[in-house]
């Protein structure tokens, strides 16, 4: 347990219905323990996750995200988690270009009988997001609320000279 005022992450974690869920329900249904952090949202595969899902979990408070799904060759969609594989190595560096450390997005395979590899992977990647800390989205976010401002947005710019003309150039 927690002391009173230490941070607990929020983490979202996006699993393919097919595996990673299932070895996820497999951990539970043995009764491993895993942090209670995690709020499994359940896909039809890997693949079927687009980037925004992730940046407006960041976005809506998240701390750390976690993309789950089929090991590569074993996708029920054939190739479902090699599009996830190649969209969120670009991912990473897209996290990076809006200030949020790469490390707060995190990308395994985990099949159905890998029950206590879920819970394995899912505190380690719990406990390295305690130690980033709050998400710097979270804390801009709480700013904004207690000044009574709306909250920021994670977003392209409109078009490059509106955006050069925000940054002061």
């Amino acid at each position: 347990m927690a002391s009173e005022g230490a941070f607990e992450p929020k983490i979202v974690g996006f699993l393919c219905s097919w595996c990673s869920y299932a070895g996820a329900d497999l951990a539970g249904t043995s009764r491993t323990s895993y942090p209670h952090n995690l709020r499994i949202i359940g896909v039809p595969c890997s693949g079927r996750v687009d980037p925004l899902f992730v940046l407006k979990a960041f976005q809506d408070g998240a701390d750390g995200v976690m993309v789950l799904g089929c090991h590569p060759g074993d996708c029920h969609y054939q190739q479902g988690n090699y599009f996830a594989q190649r969209r969120y190595a670009l991912m990473h560096r897209l996290l990076e270009f809006t200030g949020l450390e790469s490390e707060r997005l995190f990308v395994e395979w985990i099949s159905a009988s890998e029950g206590r590899k879920f819970a394995d992977v899912t505190t380690a990647f719990t406990e390295q997001i305690r130690s980033l800390g709050p998400s710097p989205l979270g804390r801009q976010r709480e700013t904004a609320r207690r000044a009574g401002r709306a909250a920021p947005l994670v977003s392209a710019p409109e078009d490059k000279s509106t955006y050069l003309r925000e940054i002061g150039v």
